[in-house]
């Protein structure tokens, strides 16, 4: 939602003018509105609940040193959210194993592809497909993986990931389309090999 002169309306406006007025509480009232989505995100991506956490703090102490430069260009979460992106990504550019492991996609929108194509899926209780959904996530690349977290869990829209991520719009979509077509060919095949008992 945009204001008549074009800035994102915010919720936390009020709470980042107070923080920038000296008011520490107010920060930490940002903190308790962000850290659960912060923590799903981070966790999501690094896989590593200790690691995630060392990120989260990390991510909101610079948000907190760098408070003057927001501008409310964009909303707060979603300013927060790529200062956590960037700490996430190097920390595994730092790591020798790349494989990352995460826990299931719960929460937010949770359609991950047309009802079509997730048919025999759609016969298994929540817990099994949560199960499924969890396992198929731990075998796509870095990249779909975040941007499934960042879509469905975040719940961000396209604008919001390319200013996340730096990617241009088209491959913000790109990268969308085919993460949840490789998530889906995962979960089927499985599914397949399961119900042909492979």
């Amino acid at each position: 939602m945009r204001s008549h002169v074009g800035t994102i309306v915010d919720p936390d406006v009020a709470l980042i003018q107070a923080c920038r007025n000296g008011n520490a509480r107010s920060f930490a009232l940002l903190v308790d509105r962000h850290k659960d989505k912060a923590m799903t995100f981070a966790y999501r991506i690094v896989g590593r609940q200790e690691e995630a956490e060392e990120l989260v703090q990390d991510a909101f102490v610079r948000a907190f040193r760098s408070l003057d430069g927001f501008r409310g260009e964009a909303k707060f979460g979603t300013w927060f959210i790529s200062i956590l992106h960037n700490l996430c990504l190097t920390h595994i550019g730092r790591r020798k194993a790349r494989e990352v492991s995460l826990e299931q996609l719960e929460g937010g929108r949770d359609q991950l592809a047309d009802a079509d194509d997730m048919d025999i899926l759609d016969k298994l209780d929540q817990d099994e497909r949560l199960r499924r959904l969890r396992n198929g996530m731990m075998r796509l690349p870095v990249q779909y993986r975040e941007i499934l977290t960042l879509f469905y869990v975040q719940e961000l829209s396209y604008e919001e990931i390319a200013g996340v991520t730096g990617l241009p719009l088209g491959t913000v979509k790109t990268h969308l389309f085919r993460a949840r077509s490789s998530l889906r060919n995962v979960l089927l095949d499985r599914t397949h090999k399961e119900v042909a008992g492979v």
